[in-house]
């Protein structure tokens, strides 16, 4: 159990961590730079985490299942069932606004950043913060049960 604990609790913070390093360092330092510059990095983070990021948040959801079931009969079940619930609503929430977006964004000419583009990013970045902050509230809960 033990072993399952420190899985569980090191994927999930790393997911966290690098999401809310996207969040708080990435993209505001890619608005930073010029248009090409942006337009191009924007691409290449898009195309990077798009693809890995949805093996990690499946990962993660049943790492988090399978700590929910083992931890079945334990008195921090509730927590780890609302931070199952938290991250699967992220999950089905990610698939149907942030993916299409993020598609978008792979698709950016690197010379350019329309205005239409700009507009989708501020969208996906305002609704990525929204999912980070979901996404800790799920890891404290997961935490909070495994120290219960």
């Amino acid at each position: 159990m033990l072993l399952l604990d420190i899985v569980v609790i090191v994927c999930i913070g790393l997911l966290v961590g690098t999401e809310f390093s996207v969040s708080v360092f990435i993209n505001p330092i890619l608005a930073r730079l010029d248009e090409s510059a942006e337009a191009a990095a924007t691409r290449l983070f898009a195309i990077r985490l798009g693809r890995s990021m949805p093996f990690w948040y499946a990962a993660c959801l049943l790492l988090l299942l399978t700590e929910t079931f083992f931890r079945r009969h334990d008195p921090g079940l509730r927590p780890l069932i609302v931070a199952d619930a938290i991250w699967a609503t992220v999950i089905v929430l990610t698939l149907l606004f942030l993916v299409p977006i993020n598609n978008r964004m792979m698709q950016l000419d690197a010379g350019a950043f329309p205005e239409q583009a700009r507009r989708a990013h501020d969208r996906w970045d305002m609704l990525h913060r929204i999912r980070v902050v979901a996404l800790a509230a799920a890891m404290i809960c997961c935490l909070l049960a495994i120290l219960q």
